[in-house]
């Protein structure tokens, strides 16, 4: 059986900006990545959470990503931003870039933040929830290494590419938040369980000749399986002139791997798009949200995308939330280094 420890959200985002400064990360840029840590393991989503801290930080000491980077904000349109992330962490740049997409969505309607130089930007929902949290319908995008192979062929041309989409609710919270990437499972999942020598399900990954496997090692040196097969590869693909052309970001098929020390900054790109929803329904979007949410908890056994996220993060904030001890291990050595 795994050891585990039980942390409060406190302690992980304390440990994490601890280890990204060790590892030489300004405080201004290790701080929005720690926050956005802790919240991904408070939602449950292990696999973006502390496992990947260590990873942070030997891609800061590589060079993969410059821990001291200053992000540079734009408005070259009355609704739109643009952030340079100097091949910087993209939490900080994001950061940059909300504090005004924000108050342009209440007074344009609408407003548009591309962030180009970039990096992997964890669970893309997280962003988007954000928000949501301030009354934003919020549309994100963001484009990763090439992992997916076109329908009909073999060789991967464009990245797991989430999306996310984020309604707001009644209580502040999210009311829909759809966060999910074109393969059938997010690539740091597959990594996960090659890192801990189990085999993945057939349907998540195929083998360098497109045949299925369940073997994680031979589906990483092959290609991640489309989720619904020719629709995934059409979502990969609106992911990616969202997030990298849209943004002037490096394709997926040029990106370095956001995993191992190889290629130098993968200058990957984030795009988001917030609306204020007063500007285009009035007064009526709020109970057509509550309306269509209620059909659907209606139901017995019926749940709308986001609502386990919501539960869990309840769980945590009260309770902990239990991490794995040799991945602690490893970020305390970090940190005492």
């Amino acid at each position: 059986m795994t050891a585990t420890k039980t942390l409060s959200l406190d302690e992980i985002e304390d440990l994490s900006f601890r280890a990204l400064v060790a590892a030489g990360t300004s405080e201004a840029n290790a701080r929005p990545l720690a926050v956005a840590t802790a919240a991904t393991e408070a939602d449950g989503i292990a696999s973006h959470g502390l496992l990947y801290i260590p990873i942070y930080c030997e891609h800061v000491q590589c060079g993969k990503v410059d821990g001291q980077a200053e992000p540079r904000l734009d408005r070259p349109a009355p609704s739109a931003l643009t952030v340079d992330a100097a091949t910087g962490f993209a939490h900080a740049a994001i950061d940059l870039g909300f504090d005004q997409l924000m108050p342009l969505a209440r007074s344009q309607g609408v407003a548009v933040l591309a962030v180009r130089n970039s990096y992997n930007c964890g669970v893309l929902g997280y962003h988007t929830a954000r928000l949501a949290r301030e009354g934003l319908v919020g549309l994100g995008f963001t484009n990763a290494p090439a992992s997916i192979a076109p329908s009909g062929g073999s060789k991967p041309v464009v990245g797991t590419n989430p999306f996310s989409l984020a309604v707001p609710g009644a209580d502040g919270e999210p009311a829909i938040l759809i966060d999910q990437s074109a393969s059938t499972i997010a690539k740091s999942e597959v990594m996960k369980r090659a890192r801990e020598g189990r085999p993945i399900p057939v349907g998540w990954a195929l083998d360098a000749e497109g045949n299925p496997t369940t073997d994680p090692e031979v589906g990483l040196k092959g290609s991640m399986a489309p989720s619904g097969g020719y629709k995934g590869v059409g979502v990969a693909l609106l992911v990616e002139t969202m997030a990298a052309a849209l943004t002037g970001a490096t394709l997926g098929i040029d990106a370095s791997p956001f995993s191992g020390t190889a290629g130098g900054p993968p200058r990957t790109g984030q795009f988001f798009i917030a609306i204020d929803p007063g500007a285009t329904s009035g007064d009526r979007f709020a109970p057509l949200v509550a309306r269509l949410c209620d059909a659907v908890h209606g139901q017995d056994n019926a749940h709308l995308p986001g609502d386990g996220r919501r539960a869990r993060r309840l769980h945590a904030q009260s309770h902990g939330v239990s991490v794995n001890c040799a991945t602690l291990e490893r970020i305390e050595k970090i940190i005492e280094a």
